[in-house]
């Protein structure tokens, strides 16, 4: 199934501000919130969808490459996709929870996430955010016009299998923290003109974690996080063209103890074909076919992504001729369309001749058929003729 346009989703035109998306992303999560509709699934899923649609559009470079590709550029799903679907309540707390205020307050002034992360259930504990990688894949004209499976080897960090990412000994040598008592924020209360003011602010015990490690898992040290390698397999849309970035949700860096992985970037660079040129999603091929073969027709093979397929020169064909092959281009990335092959004919004239040659050549230049002015080919033989002096 299709996805549905983000702007759509949040209600907001093409040109909104990143303050008109944010106020349009709070209404439809407030509406949609957990808490107010218990136990409906399509509410959950509307809820869910808005949060994609935020994450894509509050951010410059995500926009810039969605309103230029679409969903190719940003979309897709887990399992090696690309986009920022498949998004938790613990994801969503952790990346816009804060445009709804933090603390204790919860979201939006009802009662908490209920379990999902954030709200009373953790309050203003902070969720650590594994960083981005960035890798690069090449890709031929085949792949791109077919789309491909990569499999890619990536040095990243990843969850201690020793202690499931908690950073601590059995994954249960931990206490909340005495400070802030688990909540991973600490209030303070002063006195101003205007009455007394409530802030809150990170713990400063625990770092936000809400937690502290009693026994450290020994081979991570208490990180949750080691560095090795991972196997990753990229399914790539075609129609992609050079510089596209494209992006694995959650296939990044891991995050330190038990938080939320970041992604893979994926830049796009093309291989040069031997003998097609890339205009867009049209390819072009430059013909060279003889003087004889213009004029008298030929059949002749071409390549295309697909292999190789015949063509036909008609006789008395003209240098600068285009042949279009319609579809044997390369597809629209969005999956709507596809381009064409321009065949480019270049009649090749030899510079040099020899005697014999050069006779039947003045013979075709005193032929009335071969006179320009009838129309045959304008200034064709003018320029043989420079050729040969």
């Amino acid at each position: 199934m299709s996805k549905r346009d983000f702007y759509e989703i949040l209600e907001v035109s093409k040109s909104a501000s990143a303050e008109e998306i944010k106020k349009a992303y709070r209404k439809k999560a407030i509406k949609y919130h957990p808490d107010k509709n218990q136990g409906d699934k399509a509410a959950e899923e509307k809820f869910k969808e808005a949060a994609e649609a935020y994450e894509i559009l509050s951010n410059a470079e995500k926009r810039q490459r969605y309103d230029q590709f679409g969903h190719a550029g940003v979309g897709g799903a887990s399992g090696g996709g690309f986009g920022g679907a498949g998004m938790s309540m613990d994801d969503i707390f952790s990346h816009f929870g804060d445009i709804f205020g933090g603390g204790g307050g919860g979201f939006g002034g009802f009662s908490g996430f209920g379990g999902f992360g954030g709200g009373s259930s953790r309050g203003g504990r902070r969720v650590n955010k594994g960083s981005n990688l960035r890798v690069k894949v090449k890709l031929n004209l085949s792949e791109i016009a077919n789309g491909a499976e990569k499999k890619i080897k990536v040095k990243k960090y990843v969850e201690c299998s020793s202690c499931s990412g908690s950073g601590a000994e059995n994954n249960s040598s931990y206490s909340n923290c005495s400070t802030c008592h688990g909540s991973g924020q600490v209030t303070r209360i002063s006195n101003t003109i205007l009455g007394q003011m409530q802030t809150a602010s990170t713990c400063p015990t625990c770092g936000g974690e809400g937690k502290i490690i009693t026994n450290k898992c020994a081979p991570c040290a208490g990180e949750g996080v080691i560095r090795d390698e991972e196997v990753i397999s990229l399914n790539i849309p075609a129609g992609v063209e050079e510089g596209m970035q494209l992006s694995v949700s959650g296939k990044g860096n891991a995050a330190r103890r038990g938080g939320i992985n970041g992604d893979l970037l994926v830049l796009i660079e093309e291989e040069k074909h031997p003998e097609l040129i890339r205009d867009g999603n049209n390819l072009i091929y430059n013909l060279n076919v003889s003087v004889p073969d213009a004029i008298l027709g030929k059949a002749v093979e071409i390549p295309t992504v697909e292999g190789r397929v015949k063509v036909k020169i008609d006789p008395g064909t003209q240098p600068g001729k285009v042949l279009r092959l319609r579809g044997k281009g390369l597809p629209e990335v969005n999956g709507y369309g596809r381009g064409d092959l321009l065949v480019h004919i270049q009649v090749f004239i030899p510079k040099n001749i020899n005697k014999d040659e050069r006779k039947v050549v003045e013979k075709l230049q005193t032929a009335e058929s071969f006179d320009p002015s009838n129309g045959d080919g304008e200034g064709f033989f003018s320029r043989m003729r420079n050729m040969f002096e």
